[in-house]
Protein backbone atom coordinates (compact mmCIF):
# COMPACT_ATOMS: atom_id res chain seq x y z
CA UNK A 1 0.00 0.00 0.00
CA UNK A 2 2.95 2.08 0.23
CA UNK A 3 3.59 3.71 -3.01
CA UNK A 4 0.13 5.30 -3.04
CA UNK A 5 0.90 7.63 -0.56
CA UNK A 6 4.56 7.75 -1.26
CA UNK A 7 3.58 8.58 -4.83
CA UNK A 8 0.97 11.40 -3.29
CA UNK A 9 3.88 13.23 -1.88
CA UNK A 10 4.65 14.59 -5.52
CA UNK A 11 2.66 17.17 -7.79
CA UNK A 12 0.98 20.93 -8.79
CA UNK A 13 -1.26 24.29 -7.37
CA UNK A 14 -0.58 27.62 -8.61
CA UNK A 15 0.26 29.51 -5.69
CA UNK A 16 0.32 33.73 -6.28
CA UNK A 17 3.31 35.73 -5.06
CA UNK A 18 3.91 36.54 -1.76
CA UNK A 19 6.91 37.31 0.61
CA UNK A 20 8.64 34.93 2.04
CA UNK A 21 7.66 33.30 5.43
CA UNK A 22 8.93 29.57 7.02
CA UNK A 23 5.40 28.82 7.67
CA UNK A 24 3.98 29.63 4.28
CA UNK A 25 3.98 26.89 1.58
CA UNK A 26 6.58 27.08 -1.72
CA UNK A 27 6.20 23.95 -3.28
CA UNK A 28 2.70 23.01 -4.17
CA UNK A 29 1.61 20.06 -6.00
CA UNK A 30 -1.68 18.06 -7.34
CA UNK A 31 -2.18 14.65 -8.65
CA UNK A 32 -4.58 14.38 -11.19
CA UNK A 33 -7.15 11.52 -12.49
CA UNK A 34 -4.10 9.85 -14.27
CA UNK A 35 -1.84 10.26 -11.37
CA UNK A 36 -4.08 8.39 -9.10
CA UNK A 37 -5.21 5.66 -11.79
CA UNK A 38 -0.64 4.46 -11.70
CA UNK A 39 -1.10 4.94 -7.87
CA UNK A 40 -4.23 2.49 -8.08
CA UNK A 41 -2.16 0.48 -10.18
CA UNK A 42 1.08 0.18 -8.37
CA UNK A 43 -1.31 -0.27 -4.71
CA UNK A 44 -2.82 -3.05 -6.18
CA UNK A 45 0.33 -5.05 -7.41
CA UNK A 46 1.87 -4.48 -3.98
CA UNK A 47 -0.91 -5.16 -1.88
CA UNK A 48 -2.09 -8.87 -3.95
CA UNK A 49 1.95 -9.60 -2.85
CA UNK A 50 1.43 -8.41 0.96
CA UNK A 51 -1.82 -9.97 1.02
CA UNK A 52 -1.18 -13.93 0.69
CA UNK A 53 -0.91 -16.43 1.94
CA UNK A 54 -3.54 -15.45 4.69
CA UNK A 55 -4.29 -17.62 7.09
CA UNK A 56 -7.90 -18.08 8.29
CA UNK A 57 -9.35 -19.23 12.38
CA UNK A 58 -10.62 -22.89 12.23
CA UNK A 59 -14.34 -23.68 11.96
CA UNK A 60 -16.43 -25.96 13.81
CA UNK A 61 -20.07 -26.46 13.18
CA UNK A 62 -22.49 -29.58 14.29
CA UNK A 63 -25.71 -30.22 12.55
CA UNK A 64 -28.02 -32.75 13.26
CA UNK A 65 -29.13 -35.11 10.27
CA UNK A 66 -32.06 -37.47 10.05
CA UNK A 67 -31.01 -41.20 10.51
CA UNK A 68 -27.49 -40.44 11.16
CA UNK A 69 -27.95 -37.88 14.44
CA UNK A 70 -25.23 -35.19 15.78
CA UNK A 71 -22.48 -34.61 12.77
CA UNK A 72 -19.92 -32.75 13.96
CA UNK A 73 -18.03 -30.87 11.40
CA UNK A 74 -14.77 -29.15 11.05
CA UNK A 75 -12.92 -26.85 8.81
CA UNK A 76 -9.03 -26.62 9.39
CA UNK A 77 -5.69 -24.85 7.60
CA UNK A 78 -8.13 -22.37 5.65
CA UNK A 79 -5.42 -20.30 3.76
CA UNK A 80 -6.04 -17.70 0.87
CA UNK A 81 -3.46 -18.85 -1.39
CA UNK A 82 -3.78 -16.36 -4.23
CA UNK A 83 -5.79 -12.74 -5.14
CA UNK A 84 -6.62 -11.65 -8.84
CA UNK A 85 -7.30 -8.14 -9.08
CA UNK A 86 -7.73 -6.81 -12.55
CA UNK A 87 -6.63 -3.33 -13.30
CA UNK A 88 -9.25 -2.54 -15.98
CA UNK A 89 -11.89 -3.06 -13.13
CA UNK A 90 -10.23 -1.07 -10.72
CA UNK A 91 -10.72 2.61 -10.12
CA UNK A 92 -9.23 4.97 -7.69
CA UNK A 93 -11.00 8.50 -7.06
CA UNK A 94 -10.55 11.37 -5.00
CA UNK A 95 -13.50 12.17 -3.09
CA UNK A 96 -14.60 14.78 -0.27
CA UNK A 97 -13.29 12.96 2.74
CA UNK A 98 -10.31 11.17 0.94
CA UNK A 99 -8.87 8.94 -1.77
CA UNK A 100 -11.73 5.88 -2.54
CA UNK A 101 -9.90 2.74 -4.30
CA UNK A 102 -12.34 0.15 -5.60
CA UNK A 103 -11.78 -3.28 -7.07
CA UNK A 104 -14.17 -5.18 -8.59
CA UNK A 105 -14.60 -8.60 -10.16
CA UNK A 106 -11.53 -9.82 -7.82
CA UNK A 107 -11.36 -13.66 -7.04
CA UNK A 108 -9.74 -15.55 -4.90
CA UNK A 109 -8.10 -18.72 -4.17
CA UNK A 110 -8.43 -20.78 -1.27
CA UNK A 111 -7.49 -24.21 0.51
CA UNK A 112 -8.45 -26.28 3.45
CA UNK A 113 -8.67 -29.48 5.05
CA UNK A 114 -12.50 -31.08 6.23
CA UNK A 115 -13.25 -33.56 8.90
CA UNK A 116 -16.23 -34.84 10.47
CA UNK A 117 -17.22 -37.52 12.50
CA UNK A 118 -20.62 -39.26 14.44
CA UNK A 119 -21.36 -41.91 16.52
CA UNK A 120 -23.09 -44.57 15.02
CA UNK A 121 -24.56 -47.22 17.97
CA UNK A 122 -20.98 -48.12 19.77
CA UNK A 123 -18.49 -46.97 16.53
CA UNK A 124 -17.32 -43.38 15.99
CA UNK A 125 -17.77 -42.79 12.11
CA UNK A 126 -14.84 -40.02 10.26
CA UNK A 127 -13.63 -38.95 7.63
CA UNK A 128 -11.50 -36.00 6.29
CA UNK A 129 -10.05 -34.63 3.35
CA UNK A 130 -9.27 -31.62 1.05
CA UNK A 131 -11.45 -28.81 -0.72
CA UNK A 132 -10.61 -25.86 -2.64
CA UNK A 133 -12.51 -22.96 -3.11
CA UNK A 134 -12.80 -20.16 -5.94
CA UNK A 135 -14.00 -17.03 -4.68
CA UNK A 136 -15.58 -14.59 -7.82
CA UNK A 137 -16.64 -11.68 -8.48
CA UNK A 138 -15.03 -9.92 -5.02
CA UNK A 139 -15.97 -6.20 -4.05
CA UNK A 140 -12.67 -4.57 -2.47
CA UNK A 141 -13.12 -0.80 -1.54
CA UNK A 142 -11.69 1.19 0.96
CA UNK A 143 -11.02 5.19 1.68
CA UNK A 144 -7.92 6.62 2.56
CA UNK A 145 -7.97 10.08 4.41
CA UNK A 146 -4.77 12.06 5.05
CA UNK A 147 -4.17 15.20 7.53
CA UNK A 148 -1.14 17.19 8.39
CA UNK A 149 0.27 15.90 11.61
CA UNK A 150 3.53 17.62 12.56
CA UNK A 151 4.49 18.59 9.22
CA UNK A 152 4.12 15.16 7.93
CA UNK A 153 1.42 12.93 6.49
CA UNK A 154 -0.96 11.26 8.96
CA UNK A 155 -2.93 8.75 7.05
CA UNK A 156 -5.85 6.57 8.10
CA UNK A 157 -8.20 4.18 6.39
CA UNK A 158 -12.41 5.97 7.25
CA UNK A 159 -13.80 3.29 5.19
CA UNK A 160 -13.32 -0.10 4.09
CA UNK A 161 -15.13 -3.14 3.14
CA UNK A 162 -14.83 -6.29 0.82
CA UNK A 163 -18.11 -8.18 -0.36
CA UNK A 164 -18.05 -11.77 -2.14
CA UNK A 165 -21.17 -12.42 -4.44
CA UNK A 166 -20.26 -15.96 -5.39
CA UNK A 167 -18.47 -18.84 -3.82
CA UNK A 168 -17.92 -22.56 -5.41
CA UNK A 169 -16.72 -25.18 -2.93
CA UNK A 170 -14.96 -28.75 -4.55
CA UNK A 171 -14.02 -31.46 -1.94
CA UNK A 172 -11.60 -34.41 -2.38
CA UNK A 173 -12.26 -37.84 -1.15
CA UNK A 174 -15.66 -39.95 -1.17
CA UNK A 175 -17.81 -38.36 1.03
CA UNK A 176 -20.50 -37.53 -1.68
CA UNK A 177 -23.66 -37.43 -0.10
CA UNK A 178 -21.55 -35.36 2.77
CA UNK A 179 -20.56 -32.17 0.43
CA UNK A 180 -23.97 -30.21 0.19
CA UNK A 181 -24.30 -30.78 4.37
CA UNK A 182 -20.86 -29.21 4.02
CA UNK A 183 -21.75 -26.31 1.43
CA UNK A 184 -24.82 -25.62 3.14
CA UNK A 185 -22.75 -25.85 6.95
CA UNK A 186 -19.37 -23.64 5.69
CA UNK A 187 -20.46 -21.24 2.99
CA UNK A 188 -21.44 -18.60 4.80
CA UNK A 189 -18.39 -19.17 7.14
CA UNK A 190 -16.10 -18.79 4.77
CA UNK A 191 -17.87 -16.00 2.74
CA UNK A 192 -17.29 -14.19 6.15
CA UNK A 193 -13.85 -14.96 6.98
CA UNK A 194 -12.75 -14.04 4.10
CA UNK A 195 -14.40 -10.42 3.76
CA UNK A 196 -12.95 -10.15 7.26
CA UNK A 197 -9.56 -11.32 6.41
CA UNK A 198 -8.83 -8.67 3.63
CA UNK A 199 -10.62 -6.07 5.52
CA UNK A 200 -8.45 -6.66 8.34
CA UNK A 201 -5.49 -7.26 5.87
CA UNK A 202 -6.14 -3.36 4.36
CA UNK A 203 -6.10 -1.74 7.78
CA UNK A 204 -3.05 -3.37 8.85
CA UNK A 205 -1.76 -2.38 5.49
CA UNK A 206 -3.00 1.42 6.22
CA UNK A 207 -1.43 1.66 9.80
CA UNK A 208 2.19 0.31 8.23
CA UNK A 209 1.85 2.75 5.94
CA UNK A 210 1.02 5.55 8.18
CA UNK A 211 4.29 4.35 10.37
CA UNK A 212 6.29 4.55 7.18
CA UNK A 213 5.13 8.50 6.80
CA UNK A 214 5.22 9.72 9.59
CA UNK A 215 9.38 8.40 9.71
CA UNK A 216 10.21 9.95 6.23
CA UNK A 217 12.71 12.53 6.89
CA UNK A 218 11.70 16.06 7.11
CA UNK A 219 14.43 17.51 4.54
CA UNK A 220 16.63 16.92 1.54
CA UNK A 221 20.31 17.91 1.64
CA UNK A 222 21.85 19.92 -1.31
CA UNK A 223 24.96 19.91 0.20
CA UNK A 224 26.61 20.00 3.38
CA UNK A 225 25.28 23.69 4.20
CA UNK A 226 21.58 23.38 3.13
CA UNK A 227 18.98 21.15 2.74
CA UNK A 228 15.38 21.96 1.69
CA UNK A 229 12.26 21.91 4.31
CA UNK A 230 10.05 19.48 2.81
CA UNK A 231 7.43 19.49 5.92
CA UNK A 232 3.95 19.29 4.71
CA UNK A 233 2.10 23.04 6.10
CA UNK A 234 -1.32 21.66 5.79
CA UNK A 235 -3.53 19.25 5.40
CA UNK A 236 -4.05 17.71 1.26
CA UNK A 237 -7.04 19.43 -0.16
CA UNK A 238 -9.75 16.56 -1.57
CA UNK A 239 -11.56 17.59 -5.15
CA UNK A 240 -13.44 15.78 -7.42
CA UNK A 241 -10.86 14.71 -9.44
CA UNK A 242 -7.34 15.85 -7.63
CA UNK A 243 -5.46 15.81 -4.55
CA UNK A 244 -3.67 18.99 -3.84
CA UNK A 245 -0.53 18.91 -1.28
CA UNK A 246 1.49 21.35 0.45
CA UNK A 247 5.08 21.85 1.08
CA UNK A 248 7.23 24.22 2.74
CA UNK A 249 10.26 23.72 0.21
CA UNK A 250 12.24 26.46 1.24
CA UNK A 251 16.51 26.08 1.53
CA UNK A 252 18.07 26.51 5.15
CA UNK A 253 21.32 26.19 6.11
CA UNK A 254 22.01 23.05 7.60
CA UNK A 255 23.65 24.61 11.15
CA UNK A 256 20.14 26.32 11.66
CA UNK A 257 17.55 24.53 13.58
CA UNK A 258 13.42 25.48 13.11
CA UNK A 259 9.98 24.60 13.52
CA UNK A 260 7.16 25.31 11.01
CA UNK A 261 3.63 27.03 12.09
CA UNK A 262 0.83 26.42 10.92
CA UNK A 263 0.53 27.51 7.23
CA UNK A 264 -1.82 30.68 6.44
CA UNK A 265 -2.58 29.40 2.87
CA UNK A 266 -6.25 29.22 1.83
CA UNK A 267 -7.89 27.17 -0.55
CA UNK A 268 -8.60 30.51 -2.88
CA UNK A 269 -4.59 29.86 -3.56
CA UNK A 270 -4.89 26.72 -5.05
CA UNK A 271 -5.59 26.97 -9.01
CA UNK A 272 -5.98 23.97 -10.43
CA UNK A 273 -4.09 22.75 -13.18
CA UNK A 274 -6.59 21.54 -16.17
CA UNK A 275 -4.43 19.48 -18.53
CA UNK A 276 -4.69 16.42 -16.95
CA UNK A 277 -2.16 14.51 -19.91
CA UNK A 278 0.68 14.21 -17.10
CA UNK A 279 0.02 11.89 -14.19
CA UNK A 280 1.53 15.09 -11.74
CA UNK A 281 2.39 18.38 -11.71
CA UNK A 282 5.31 20.46 -9.06
CA UNK A 283 5.03 23.97 -8.95
CA UNK A 284 8.33 25.89 -7.35
CA UNK A 285 7.83 29.37 -6.05
CA UNK A 286 10.76 31.72 -7.03
CA UNK A 287 11.20 32.11 -3.46
CA UNK A 288 12.58 28.21 -3.05
CA UNK A 289 15.58 29.46 -5.66
CA UNK A 290 15.93 32.45 -3.98
CA UNK A 291 16.21 30.79 -0.53
CA UNK A 292 19.06 28.54 -2.14
CA UNK A 293 20.84 31.79 -2.85
CA UNK A 294 20.21 33.09 0.15
CA UNK A 295 21.64 30.12 2.32
CA UNK A 296 24.87 29.40 -0.02
CA UNK A 297 25.63 33.53 0.31
CA UNK A 298 25.38 33.24 4.10
CA UNK A 299 27.69 30.30 4.10
CA UNK A 300 30.37 32.28 2.35
CA UNK A 301 30.34 29.86 -0.65
CA UNK A 302 29.98 32.97 -2.78
CA UNK A 303 34.04 34.03 -2.79
CA UNK A 304 36.30 32.97 -4.90
CA UNK A 305 40.21 33.50 -5.82
CA UNK A 306 41.19 33.36 -9.50
CA UNK A 307 45.11 32.52 -9.70
CA UNK A 308 44.84 30.25 -12.76
CA UNK A 309 42.98 30.57 -16.50
CA UNK A 310 43.61 28.44 -19.43
CA UNK A 311 45.47 31.38 -20.61
CA UNK A 312 48.05 32.15 -17.71
CA UNK A 313 49.12 35.47 -19.58
CA UNK A 314 45.65 36.89 -18.58
CA UNK A 315 46.52 37.15 -15.06
CA UNK A 316 49.96 39.37 -15.78
CA UNK A 317 49.95 43.07 -15.30
CA UNK A 318 51.97 43.60 -18.73
CA UNK A 319 48.41 41.88 -20.62
CA UNK A 320 46.77 44.93 -18.94
CA UNK A 321 49.41 47.59 -19.67
CA UNK A 322 47.11 49.48 -22.36
CA UNK A 323 43.81 48.95 -20.14
CA UNK A 324 45.47 49.95 -17.05
CA UNK A 325 48.47 51.67 -17.99
CA UNK A 326 49.29 53.07 -14.43
CA UNK A 327 49.14 49.48 -13.09
CA UNK A 328 51.27 48.36 -15.31
CA UNK A 329 53.51 51.34 -14.74
CA UNK A 330 53.30 50.78 -11.14
CA UNK A 331 53.95 46.82 -11.35
CA UNK A 332 55.81 45.85 -14.36
CA UNK A 333 55.47 42.34 -15.55
CA UNK A 334 53.78 41.17 -11.91
CA UNK A 335 51.30 38.02 -11.84
CA UNK A 336 47.92 39.02 -10.39
CA UNK A 337 44.69 37.48 -9.12
CA UNK A 338 41.81 38.31 -9.03
CA UNK A 339 38.93 38.27 -5.99
CA UNK A 340 35.74 37.45 -6.68
CA UNK A 341 33.10 38.63 -3.85
CA UNK A 342 29.04 38.66 -4.12
CA UNK A 343 28.34 40.97 -1.77
CA UNK A 344 24.37 40.04 -1.73
CA UNK A 345 22.37 37.03 -2.04
CA UNK A 346 21.84 37.18 -6.02
CA UNK A 347 18.05 37.61 -6.67
CA UNK A 348 16.34 34.88 -8.68
CA UNK A 349 13.35 36.31 -11.28
CA UNK A 350 10.93 34.07 -13.14
CA UNK A 351 9.52 35.76 -15.64
CA UNK A 352 7.12 34.21 -18.34
CA UNK A 353 8.96 31.71 -20.32
CA UNK A 354 12.52 33.10 -18.83
CA UNK A 355 14.71 32.64 -15.47
CA UNK A 356 17.21 35.34 -14.69
CA UNK A 357 19.17 36.53 -11.59
CA UNK A 358 20.96 39.85 -11.18
CA UNK A 359 24.52 39.30 -8.86
CA UNK A 360 26.23 41.99 -7.67
CA UNK A 361 29.75 41.30 -6.62
CA UNK A 362 32.89 43.12 -6.01
CA UNK A 363 36.17 42.51 -8.32
CA UNK A 364 39.59 43.03 -6.53
CA UNK A 365 42.65 43.58 -8.31
CA UNK A 366 45.48 41.61 -6.62
CA UNK A 367 49.26 42.20 -7.21
CA UNK A 368 51.81 39.28 -6.26
CA UNK A 369 54.43 41.84 -5.28
CA UNK A 370 57.28 39.24 -3.92
CA UNK A 371 55.83 36.93 -1.18
CA UNK A 372 53.02 39.81 -0.88
CA UNK A 373 49.63 40.16 -2.75
CA UNK A 374 48.91 43.46 -2.56
CA UNK A 375 45.10 44.52 -3.70
CA UNK A 376 45.33 47.80 -6.06
CA UNK A 377 41.78 48.24 -6.92
CA UNK A 378 37.73 47.59 -6.53
CA UNK A 379 35.53 47.16 -8.74
CA UNK A 380 31.81 46.79 -7.99
CA UNK A 381 30.23 44.07 -11.20
CA UNK A 382 26.78 44.19 -11.46
CA UNK A 383 25.69 41.38 -13.86
CA UNK A 384 22.49 40.29 -15.20
CA UNK A 385 22.59 36.28 -16.05
CA UNK A 386 19.57 34.61 -18.04
CA UNK A 387 19.25 31.10 -18.84
CA UNK A 388 16.57 27.79 -19.11
CA UNK A 389 15.85 25.13 -16.64
CA UNK A 390 15.29 21.09 -17.44
CA UNK A 391 14.37 18.35 -15.85
CA UNK A 392 17.51 15.52 -15.00
CA UNK A 393 16.00 12.73 -12.79
CA UNK A 394 15.12 13.94 -9.99
CA UNK A 395 16.48 17.15 -10.24
CA UNK A 396 16.36 20.80 -11.70
CA UNK A 397 19.46 21.50 -13.52
CA UNK A 398 19.68 25.00 -15.00
CA UNK A 399 22.50 27.01 -17.63
CA UNK A 400 23.13 30.05 -17.57
CA UNK A 401 24.71 32.95 -20.11
CA UNK A 402 25.91 36.46 -19.64
CA UNK A 403 23.15 39.22 -20.41
CA UNK A 404 24.86 42.25 -19.20
CA UNK A 405 27.09 43.84 -16.97
CA UNK A 406 27.65 47.94 -15.68
CA UNK A 407 30.90 48.90 -13.80
CA UNK A 408 31.64 50.94 -10.87
CA UNK A 409 35.28 51.88 -9.39
CA UNK A 410 35.18 51.90 -5.94
CA UNK A 411 38.55 52.39 -4.94
CA UNK A 412 41.95 52.37 -6.64
CA UNK A 413 45.59 52.54 -5.13
CA UNK A 414 46.81 53.80 -8.73
CA UNK A 415 44.18 56.54 -9.70
CA UNK A 416 41.52 56.75 -11.59
CA UNK A 417 40.91 54.58 -14.91
CA UNK A 418 38.39 54.48 -17.06
CA UNK A 419 35.40 51.57 -16.67
CA UNK A 420 35.21 51.50 -21.03
CA UNK A 421 38.48 51.15 -21.04
CA UNK A 422 38.87 47.05 -19.45
CA UNK A 423 34.60 46.92 -20.47
CA UNK A 424 36.59 43.90 -22.96
CA UNK A 425 38.56 42.12 -20.43
CA UNK A 426 36.07 41.85 -18.05
CA UNK A 427 33.27 40.50 -20.55
CA UNK A 428 36.01 38.05 -21.39
CA UNK A 429 36.41 37.31 -18.25
CA UNK A 430 32.89 36.61 -16.94
CA UNK A 431 31.72 34.85 -20.17
CA UNK A 432 34.74 32.69 -20.24
CA UNK A 433 35.53 32.06 -16.65
CA UNK A 434 32.97 33.02 -14.39
CA UNK A 435 29.95 31.79 -16.13
CA UNK A 436 31.79 28.20 -16.97
CA UNK A 437 32.54 27.91 -13.22
CA UNK A 438 29.08 29.13 -12.45
CA UNK A 439 27.18 26.22 -14.74
CA UNK A 440 29.66 23.89 -12.98
CA UNK A 441 27.31 24.41 -9.85
CA UNK A 442 23.84 24.73 -11.69
CA UNK A 443 24.73 21.37 -13.35
CA UNK A 444 24.78 19.31 -9.93
CA UNK A 445 21.06 20.38 -9.71
CA UNK A 446 18.42 21.53 -6.95
CA UNK A 447 16.53 17.89 -5.96
CA UNK A 448 12.95 17.61 -6.02
CA UNK A 449 11.04 16.26 -3.20
CA UNK A 450 10.41 12.88 -4.81
CA UNK A 451 10.30 10.02 -2.78
CA UNK A 452 13.44 7.60 -3.18
CA UNK A 453 12.33 4.82 -5.75
CA UNK A 454 10.22 6.88 -8.18
CA UNK A 455 11.81 8.60 -10.81
CA UNK A 456 10.00 11.68 -12.93
CA UNK A 457 9.86 10.41 -16.85
CA UNK A 458 9.00 12.87 -20.31
CA UNK A 459 8.58 15.65 -18.14
CA UNK A 460 7.91 19.63 -19.19
CA UNK A 461 8.69 22.82 -17.84
CA UNK A 462 6.17 26.04 -17.99
CA UNK A 463 7.31 29.26 -16.60
CA UNK A 464 4.47 31.82 -16.11
CA UNK A 465 5.49 34.88 -13.38
CA UNK A 466 7.14 33.96 -10.24
CA UNK A 467 7.23 29.99 -10.39
CA UNK A 468 8.77 26.48 -12.23
CA UNK A 469 5.81 24.12 -13.10
CA UNK A 470 6.84 20.60 -13.28
CA UNK A 471 4.35 18.28 -15.27
CA UNK A 472 5.66 15.07 -15.79
CA UNK A 473 4.59 11.06 -15.69
CA UNK A 474 6.57 8.91 -13.07
CA UNK A 475 8.18 5.55 -13.00
CA UNK A 476 8.78 2.90 -10.06
CA UNK A 477 12.15 1.12 -9.86
CA UNK A 478 11.55 -2.27 -7.55
CA UNK A 479 15.59 -2.58 -7.75
CA UNK A 480 16.12 1.08 -6.16
CA UNK A 481 13.22 0.91 -3.21
CA UNK A 482 11.10 -1.95 -1.50
CA UNK A 483 11.77 -5.32 -3.20
CA UNK A 484 7.65 -6.92 -2.84
CA UNK A 485 6.99 -4.16 -5.91
CA UNK A 486 7.22 -4.87 -8.92
CA UNK A 487 8.74 -2.19 -11.83
CA UNK A 488 6.40 -0.23 -13.18
CA UNK A 489 6.06 2.23 -15.92
CA UNK A 490 3.36 4.27 -16.40
CA UNK A 491 3.96 6.44 -19.62
CA UNK A 492 1.60 9.29 -21.12
CA UNK A 493 -0.11 8.58 -24.38
CA UNK A 494 -0.16 12.39 -25.05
Amino acid sequence: MAPLLLFLLVSVSLLPHRSISESDSYISSTITTKGLSFAKDLLISQAVDSFVPIRLPVIEKSVRIPFVGEVHMKVSNVTIEAVNVSASDSRAAAGESGIVVVASGASAKLNLKWSYWYDSWFVTVSDEGLASVQVEGMEIGFTISMKNENGALKTFVTECGCYITDLAITMDGDASWFYQIFVDGFQDHITSSVESAITQKITEGAEKLDSLLQSLPKEVNLDDVAFMNVTFMKDPLFKSSSVDFYINGLFVSSERAHVNKACQVSAEDSVFLSDASKMLWISLDEAVFNSASDVLFQAGLMNWVVNEVPEQFFLNTKTWRFLIPKLYKKYPNENMTLNISVTSSPSVMIGVGNIGATVNSDLIINVLDGNKTVPVACIAVVATVSGYVVVIGNEIVAKSELDDFSLVLKWSNIGNFHMSLIRGAVRTFLKTICIPYLNSYLRRGIPLPIIHGFTLEGAYILMPNSRVIIGSDVTYNNSIAAPKIRSFVYRSKY
